[in-house]
């Protein structure tokens, strides 16, 4: 269905438009190898490329309409051009009108902060759900339309992308919809033209420095998030988190908190955890759940604070909560018939390893049982944290194999030598093995485990693939712990 260009740029303000501004658009693109003719081009500069230079590839297959920060030296007259001071900002916003204003349309909950986004997401559209709602999900895992599974490229997909999900949520009779935040889409502007009712921050530890380059840029990327919510909107922190209460500094939304630890709008608290579960408490009330760890109590507090906000009913709520599962490839528990427990997670970070490890050592403090532990760290990430994830993995468990996870375009032994430096004692490197293979590296942590023990294999979680060379390789920890366990059973 064509629109009208006038139309399209209702909620931005350019700075100057060459052409006229009645001219009818049939789709709005930001790729320029799908440009077809009448289509609108959205020029982004991005990361890697800047897509200004295509702008008389896209004007020679047919495009009608140009959006770009810079005018092009030679100008078509049956083409509009239209300048504006942000291309990958006025593409959200477009994208938005586009479609229809579909977040305007449902109540949209975003979800940042380097741990838990899944989860928390997760949770909170299988809540809604339980309770009679028909709900949509952008998560890190899966997207979901209602009980439809659209696959997942990206934590926060791109601005068309989620617009279109949107849309097709809206038009499935959804009532709420749930994303994830990255810290990436939120400095590429992929959440711009979004209308949240609301955002919640659990925490802030080193990642993604690799683009971000410092922690303060990683946290402005993702203070820029609750900076924008409308005041209609909640804004939900974790104040037992260093920076929660920096994160709403300059929100115009309600500002509510949680915590384990302090005084809060919703105060989770653990009665009693277990491999299996955790009793939890929520604003005084005891629930059962089907959780392991501190950092998933933070996790269903979270989601108790932000089910309340919505409005949900209080004892249904709580009814609910306790019918939750975890997530794939988060803290997913395993069990042998020799009684050894595998744990996969999908922590890449020093701070979701250490939780992690420090959950399981709190439960096997009371039921015996050693920690052995299988990681690495992706290639061409983050490079600094390599040493400190292989020194806290050595210092929190009995036995630790050094492997890889997704090289991408580096050699899997290079990074395990950078991994290799961070154990700088003899008692550290005493417990470590070096196994390049992570198939291998798997079947040796379950042989080396006693009924008892816990085999932890950390950094992939949910993921189905090894990332080596630019290619994807089929890889699922989970199945090939469970193919350890069936096979140390038989022997």
């Amino acid at each position: 269905m064509d629109m009208t260009l006038n139309y399209l740029l209702d909620t931005i303000r350019p700075t100057r438009i060459v052409g006229a501004g009645d001219r009818a658009v049939k789709r709005v693109v930001c790729d320029s190898r799908g440009v077809e003719p009448g289509d609108l081009f959205v020029a982004v500069k991005g990361v890697a490329v800047d897509a200004h230079r295509f702008i008389p590839d896209v004007v020679d297959k047919g495009a009608t309409v140009v959006v770009c920060e810079e005018l092009p030296s030679s100008l078509n007259e049956d083409v509009t051009y239209v300048v504006v001071d942000d291309s990958a900002s006025a593409l959200g916003h477009i994208a938005s009108q586009y479609y229809g204003n579909p977040s305007s349309k449902l109540k949209l909950v975003g979800v940042t902060g380097t741990n838990g986004k899944t989860t928390i997401a997760t949770l909170l559209y299988e809540l809604a759900r339980l309770l009679g709602y028909k709900a949509g999900l952008l998560s890190t895992v899966c997207n979901y339309v209602d009980n439809r599974p659209v696959a997942a490229t990206q934590t926060t997909p791109a601005p068309l992308t989620i617009h279109q999900l949107l849309a097709e949520m809206v038009e499935a009779g959804c009532d709420y919809a749930f994303m994830e935040v990255s810290s990436h889409a939120a400095h590429q502007r992929r959440i711009d033209g979004l209308t949240f009712a609301g955002g919640i921050f659990t925490n802030l530890t080193r990642d993604h420095l690799d683009y971000h380059g410092t922690v303060d840029e990683y946290l402005r990327a993702k203070k820029r998030f609750f900076d924008l919510l409308p005041e209609q909107a909640f804004a939900l922190t974790n104040i037992d988190d260093k920076v929660g209460t920096v994160m709403l500094q300059n929100t115009a939304a309600a500002r509510r908190s949680y915590s384990l630890r302090s005084m809060a709008d919703y105060c989770g608290r653990i009665v009693e955890s277990r491999l299996d579960g955790t009793t939890m408490a929520f604003n005084g009330h005891e629930v059962e759940t089907l959780f392991c760890g501190k950092f998933n109590a933070y996790n269903l507090t979270a989601v108790y604070g932000a089910g309340s906000l919505l409005g949900f009913d209080p004892d249904e709520l709580l009814v609910a909560m306790s019918k939750l599962v975890p997530v794939a490839g988060r803290f997913q528990t395993f069990v042998s018939g020799r009684g050894v427990y595998g744990i996969v997670d999908y922590a890449h970070t020093p701070d979701a390893l250490v939780n992690v490890l420090d959950t399981i050592r709190d439960i096997l403090r009371r039921a015996g049982g050693r920690i052995i532990t299988v990681v690495g760290c992706g290639g061409n990430r983050d490079r600094g944290k390599r040493p400190i994830m292989a020194r806290e993995a050595a210092q929190r468990s009995d036995r630790l194999v050094v492997t890889s996870d997704n090289p991408r375009n580096e050699r899997p032994d290079d990074i395990i030598d950078e991994m290799r430096a961070g154990l700088d004692t003899p008692q550290l490197r005493a417990r470590a093995l070096f196994i390049t293979d992570r198939r291998e590296a798997i079947r040796t942590a379950v042989a080396l485990a006693e009924p008892g023990d816990v085999v932890l294999v950390a950094g992939k979680g949910h993921e189905t693939y090894q990332e080596i060379n630019g290619v994807k390789h089929h890889f699922d920890d989970r199945e090939e712990l469970q193919r350890c366990f069936d096979e140390n059973n038989q022997q």
